[in-house]
């Protein structure tokens, strides 16, 4: 909304004041409706929502201050200006700490007046969007909107689910590109901590020099150049969360220091002798194996028991075969968007080299290819002649490699139950979903092929490979 569109309430028992600021304010655009006492002015608040209301401090009745209270506990976004006399300024400023946005002296200048109402509304604006943006925030990482649906990333969520509304510190373990920091938004963004900040410090891409003054700060002279004290990022992340990526890269040095804020949540600046608190969550991460690192002893023990409180392994692309149907309607509806092009849909020959594939890149190597696609590929359908090579040579030899196990292990139950599931999407897909031939090709009777979709839960559409593919 403009602000000369404005909808204005003005508040006051003396006819004159309340003429004199309708027609200054009418005069700018606004829309202005008065009141001459507190009972028929919270009333008016009551009926219909207003951007902004001017009232005096000292009505007849039911006074500023109860509106004020009013308006902050049932209209947090309608601002709020006390009109007062030189006599009670002293409660003006009880009622800016209370909430108001600013108070004004009568009798009121016109041209203080249209500043104050003007920064009152700018305000509003601003906090109107700011509450809009952690709306879309939360939306963009609710489990809802996160892509896949295959029992190894359910597994994840379900324990994100668990963690999120604790305090307690999360380790987040998983290859490059398997989408860690997406996890660590996800529980930042459905924990209690979500209006607080999250601050990400990438312990990999910083210097090792520089690495400590990112993360607790410098007083001002604590080392050459040092001209101006600096926040580090432990103090700015105070209220929220800190996400400290790549976390095995960080020196043996500084693990000792990140051990105490662990422990302890204080820490001294560099060249400071002040220790400073601060609430914080941590959420780590790493593409490394900590353990083995511990047993070389590159990695302290102790700091790791005390990042690995809750664990969470995000599974390669490779273990997760389900989602990529799903995962290539995702990014090919959000690149054609964002790249202005029309809607694109893969081949069923080409989605098949793609499920057989063993991506060594995971999400990333997937989104990355599909942008490609949507930039590159000529028709609304992608072909498989416009795959890159990797993906159209040898496409059997790969889906033939036997799952590596890796050094934690593996569920073989889980591991046995996804491969079976991806066979009997595969012979779905390629019977079009005529079960009797699917069960065919897979050498089942069909009321045996029946009980395992069941077994599956391949009875929903939209959990499977192929009705993902209808809607690409």
């Amino acid at each position: 909304m403009e602000q000369g569109n404005a909808n204005i309430l003005v508040i006051d028992d003396v006819l004159s004041v309340r003429q004199s600021l309708q027609e200054i304010l009418g005069a700018e655009g606004y829309e202005v409706e008065t009141a001459a006492d507190g009972e028929s002015g919270l009333q008016r608040v009551k009926d219909q929502p207003f951007d902004l209301v001017l009232t005096d401090l000292a009505l007849p009745g039911l006074g500023g201050m109860d509106i004020l209270k009013y308006l902050v506990r049932h209209q947090p976004e309608c601002s709020c200006i006390i009109i007062t006399g030189y006599g009670t300024i002293q409660n003006s400023v009880a009622a800016m700490r209370l909430g108001a946005f600013d108070y004004l002296c009568k009798p009121v200048d016109p041209q203080e007046l249209r500043l104050v109402v003007s920064r009152a509304l700018e305000h509003r604006r601003l906090k109107r969007e700011n509450l809009q943006l952690k709306k879309q925030l939360h939306k963009r990482y609710g489990f809802a909107n996160i892509v896949g649906n295959s029992d190894a990333i359910t597994q994840v969520f379900e324990l994100i689910k668990k963690v999120a509304d604790t305090d307690s510190t999360v380790l987040v373990l998983g290859e490059s590109g398997t989408g860690k920091e997406l996890i660590n938004r996800a529980i930042h963004y459905n924990s209690l901590r979500r209006e607080g900040p999250l601050i990400p410090v990438n312990c990999a891409a910083i210097p090792e020099e520089l690495l400590e003054s990112e993360l607790f700060g410098h007083e001002r002279g604590a080392f050459t150049h040092a001209v101006r004290t600096r926040i580090g990022r432990f103090e700015q992340a105070s209220g929220g969360t800190i996400f400290l990526d790549e976390i095995a890269d960080m020196s043996p040095s500084l693990q000792v220091k990140i051990l105490r804020v662990l422990q302890d949540r204080s820490f001294e600046r560099i060249g400071g002798v002040k220790t400073i608190k601060v609430d914080i969550r941590v959420i780590a991460a790493t593409n490394q194996d900590l353990e083995e690192m511990v047993r070389r002893g590159r990695f302290r023990e102790d700091l790791y028991y005390r990042l690995n409180v809750i664990p969470i392994r995000v599974p390669p692309l490779r273990e997760r075969v389900a989602d990529i149907p799903l995962l290539v309607q995702h990014f090919l509806h959000e690149f054609s968007r964002k790249k202005k092009k029309p809607n694109k849909r893969l081949n069923p020959e080409a989605m098949d080299l793609l499920l057989s594939y063993s991506w060594p890149g995971n999400i990333r190597e997937l989104e990355n290819l599909m942008e490609r696609m949507v930039i590159l590929s000529e028709g609304d359908e992608i072909q498989v002649t416009e795959l890159p090579e990797r993906f159209r040579s040898k496409p059997a030899a790969a889906a033939a490699k036997p799952q590596e196990i890796p050094d934690h292990g593996i569920h073989l139950t889980a591991a046995v139950q996804e491969f079976e599931r991806d066979l009997i999407l595969k012979a779905l897909d390629k019977s079009n979903w005529v079960k009797s031939r699917a069960a065919q090709l897979l050498n089942l009777n069909r009321t045996t092929l029946l009980e395992k979709m069941k077994k599956q839960n391949i009875m929903s559409g939209m959990n499977t490979a192929a009705s993902a593919r209808n809607f690409l």
